[in-house]
């Protein structure tokens, strides 16, 4: 499996930020004993610049692997750290190329040692994550891989989720438009309920009417005959 381009990148980076450490610390000792330094400054000058551009490749290509879902988001973190270590030394080498400021923990501790040998792992890696740590390239796919198929089976589980509050809301939705039409069926049996009331209420109003004029009639006629017949009968 072909390397990283970003890893191997990354490595080119921290190696010549470690060539300038050497420079700078040879640059030094030149000082020190009086000798001119120009040729030194000029490679120490040229590597800075190297590394300057090392360093923005390294963000592009960044930025690119994440907007494209190449790299997990925690690769993706993990080497944005790595990228501000690095911009974090170069400030360091740069500021003390220009005496501005004191030497590098790694320039210190390469005066006290003789000098860094080259082979030996950048002590700038050192600041990598527990998890990551001495991991190559094939183990860093697989963890990647690993969280990847974490990451989707935790999605799963999120859609089944959603799936199943999706059924639970459509039978209640079903369940309301079933209690919505029991209710429009009682309210047309109401309805016609006092339809029917009112009617019969209107029935017996014209029946009690009617009785209370046949009772009249009734009387008129007695008393038509009690008159008719005091009216023939004998006075003798």
């Amino acid at each position: 499996m072909a390397p990283d381009p970003w890893l191997s990148l990354h490595g080119a980076a921290c190696q010549v930020a470690q060539e300038v450490a050497e420079k700078i610390q040879e640059r030094n000792r030149c000082q020190r004993t009086g000798e001119n330094p120009a040729k030194l400054n000029v490679i120490i000058r040229s590597s800075l610049q190297n590394l300057k551009e090392k360093i923005d490749q390294l963000k592009d290509l960044l930025l690119r692997a994440v907007s494209t879902h190449q790299i997990t988001q925690m690769e993706g973190d993990r080497r944005q750290n790595l990228v501000d270590d690095l911009l974090t030394r170069q400030k360091q080498l740069q500021a003390s190329y220009k005496n501005e400021g004191t030497e590098p923990d790694v320039i210190r501790s390469s005066l006290m040692t003789g000098g860094i040998k080259r082979g030996v792992t950048n002590p700038w890696l050192l600041e990598e994550s527990e998890e990551t740590r001495g991991l190559g390239f094939d183990d860093l796919r697989q963890q990647q891989r690993r969280i990847i198929e974490e990451q989707d089976a935790g999605l799963d589980a999120l859609s089944s989720v959603i799936s199943r509050q999706k059924q639970m809301g459509q039978e209640i939705g079903n369940e309301l438009d079933e209690q919505n039409e029991i209710i429009d069926d009682l309210t047309n049996l109401v309805e016609n309920t006092d339809d029917k009331l009112r009617n019969q209420t209107r029935h017996v109003k014209m029946v009690d009417k009617k009785s209370t004029s046949c009772g009249m009639l009734v009387v008129i006629v007695l008393l038509l005959i009690a008159i008719a017949v005091v009216a023939v009968w004998p006075t003798h």
